[in-house]
């Protein structure tokens, strides 16, 4: 017995952006990988830093999905880099990350961005992937994270 799959009649379409295919594939991609994992559901991750004026200076998204954390995007304001907000941003999103429930952490980044600054947060490089415009790589980051530390509804340990 021969198992078959039998392709409907379809058009095949390259463009540029395209919204609606994105946020289909993202439906049904979110609800594959919810039932493959056991039902967890990803949720967004954001940390914000402004200035006395309110521009920003820094920030950081990422999504959590059950006991995974993956940091999307990390900036600073260049007038404001080496101050330390790029650790503050990464512990920030580690300790909302562990408060969900989280126990690793990923994160990519380019050679020519800050290879050198993750290691020093305690994440261990994974991987490094040719292909980058330029000749670089693309740095690939994890960090187990510890559990939540006991805080009170202020944020002060318990």
């Amino acid at each position: 017995m021969t198992s078959e799959q039998h392709s409907v009649a379809a058009s095949l379409r390259v463009g540029g952006q395209d919204d609606d295919l994105e946020k289909r594939l993202d439906e049904e991609l979110t609800a594959f990988n919810t039932a493959a994992a056991g039902g967890a559901v990803t949720e967004p991750l954001s940390v914000r830093v402004t200035d006395g004026t309110g521009e920003l200076v820094g920030g950081l998204t990422a999504w959590t999905w059950g006991t995974l954390c993956s940091v999307d995007l990390l900036w600073v304001r260049e007038d404001q880099r080496y101050s330390g907000w790029g650790g503050r941003l990464m512990r920030a999103a580690e300790a909302e990350a562990a408060r969900r429930g989280c126990t690793d952490m990923i994160v990519s980044t380019y050679s020519f961005q800050a290879p050198g600054f993750y290691p020093r947060l305690g994440f261990r490089e994974r991987a490094r992937i040719p292909g980058v415009p330029g000749g670089h790589q693309d740095v690939c980051f994890h960090k187990q994270l510890p559990p939540p530390k006991d805080e009170t509804a202020g944020g002060h340990p318990a």
